[in-house]
């Protein structure tokens, strides 16, 4: 019993640590997605003080285009942190169910135990009332 039942602890801190992966990613990419939005904001205003919005162009301001690249940067690694966010989920997934399939098994082997205690008490007053009734019958 003890055994299962630092399985079980070990089972939680493991979904735990899933649980605050999965939460630190999501944090990641809502950063990212705030970075991206102000880098956007910051190319439109380049943009619009330059009066050119063709990144071809040769006067196009360099620091919207460098703002460009670090905007593609930061979505191709959201993109990355989307599927490593897929992938914490399902590992999460797959670590509560194991815990929940641990907490069954030790839900049930405690109910064992306990109707098999309440057989052995039931068994020891049916023991005590045949005996009563044994010594009634003998002194009648």
């Amino acid at each position: 019993m003890k055994s299962r039942e630092s399985l079980i602890r070990v089972h939680r801190f493991q979904v735990d640590e899933k649980r605050r992966t999965v939460v630190q990613i999501e944090t990641m990419i809502a950063d990212f997605d705030t970075k991206i939005a102000d880098l956007e904001q910051q190319i439109d205003l380049e943009q619009k003080k330059s009066g050119i919005d063709d990144i071809t162009h040769y006067a196009y301001p360099t620091f919207a285009k460098a703002a460009v690249v670090r905007r593609d940067n930061l979505q191709a690694s959201k993109q990355e942190l989307k599927q490593q966010l897929e992938e914490a989920k399902n590992d999460l997934a797959a670590a509560f169910s194991e815990l929940k399939r641990m907490e069954l098994l030790a839900e049930r082997e405690q109910a064992k135990l306990q109707r098999s205690q309440m057989v052995r008490e039931q068994s020891g007053i049916d023991e005590a009332a045949l005996n009563l009734y044994r010594q009634d019958e003998f002194h009648r």
